[in-house]
């Protein structure tokens, strides 16, 4: 089955949808390292169709990370079609991607999000209402369910299918299990058999051997990356690599991985400008490129006090400077 979107690779690798983390200068990162298809964090639909500003700036994205989902999330059918329509027509992304997986309360308080499984009907009230707003394809993000007494995970899918879904993404954990437990895999390979459109397996992805290990276990579509892209983009490449029968490249080098940090770090200044709010959101970053590293705990430690992305270089070359004397020891 192929998507309703130009893919490289016949079997996708996706960065997922997350707050806070796949904002442009990540998703541009990642698919210089191999990721097929970026999805927006995602976007409140009644922030969209209100016109409020710093929402409508997230929309913005660069030809290089084409094609990109814009993610949006709501309850309100009509709302969130009026957003479709705006992303539609001030954005022109690949694809429109439905937020049915979030599980963070202020999203889900509203009915957001996961939210929205408790409502079947609902569900496909919204899919249909943005289908019919937009010429773009329209995707979805989902879980098994609400709670464990409403998991259905293929009775979900295929209603998400009959509204006029063109594709779907399975996190297979329910709204109440947040990201406890196990994903269970067995349920994506369930809702594979069940449907005629394709399915993106997601979920316990933090090793590039998990990603075609997910394709051979599920029989899946493509495979959404979330947390384990976190300061190791990397595992696109490396995934990419194995899906192809080739061997895993080596991880980048001390030298190579800060330096890849100091790349990112440097777009989100294009991006976001040089601010002393662009450094402090981008100190979770430094700290995940630096997670596992010879006294990382005190590096992280003085990454979470920088106020200017330029602190971090000087932080990066003085520990350079250090591995480099130890060594010579």
């Amino acid at each position: 089955m192929k998507f309703p979107y130009s893919v490289e690779h016949e079997f996708p690798l996706f960065l997922a949808p997350m707050a806070g983390v796949s904002e442009a200068p990540f998703r541009q990162v990642c698919r210089g390292f191999g990721a097929d298809v970026v999805v927006s964090e995602f976007l409140s639909a009644v922030g969209i169709a209100l016109g409020r500003q710093q929402l409508l700036s997230s929309l913005r994205f660069a030809a290089s990370e084409r094609p990109i989902g814009i993610q949006l999330y709501g309850a309100q059918p009509e709302v969130m079609a009026k957003a479709a329509s705006l992303v539609t027509e001030l954005a022109a992304p690949d694809f429109i991607d439905i937020n049915f997986g979030c599980p963070v309360k202020k999203v889900v308080r509203n009915n957001g999000g996961s939210g929205c499984l408790k409502d079947p009907a609902l569900v496909g009230a919204i899919i249909q209402a943005v289908r019919g707003a937009t010429h773009l394809p329209v995707s979805v993000k989902i879980r098994s369910g609400w709670d464990e007494t409403q998991r259905d995970p293929v009775g979900i899918a295929r209603r998400c299918r009959d509204a006029g879904a063109q594709a779907l993404t399975l996190h297979p954990r329910t709204r109440t299990q947040m990201y406890s437990g196990s994903a269970d895999w067995d349920e994506i390979a369930r809702v594979v058999e069940a449907l005629d459109i394709p399915v993106v397996g997601n979920g316990d992805i933090t090793t590039p051997e998990q990603i075609p290990a997910m394709r051979a276990h599920t029989g899946c579509a493509g495979v959404m990356i979330a947390r384990g892209s976190f300061g190791n983009p990397w595992i696109f490449a490396q995934g990419q690599a194995l899906l192809a029968g080739r061997a895993r490249p080596a991880d980048p080098s001390l030298g190579e991985r800060l330096a890849v940090a100091l790349a990112h770090a440097r777009l989100a200044l294009q991006v976001d400008g040089d601010t002393r709010h662009t450094a402090i959101e981008f100190r979770k970053h430094l700290a995940w490129y630096t997670r596992g590293l010879a006294g990382s705990a005190e590096l992280r430690r003085r990454l979470f006090e920088i106020t200017s992305l330029g602190e971090a270089d000087a932080l990066f070359a003085a520990y350079l400077d250090g591995v480099a004397v130890e060594a010579a020891a």
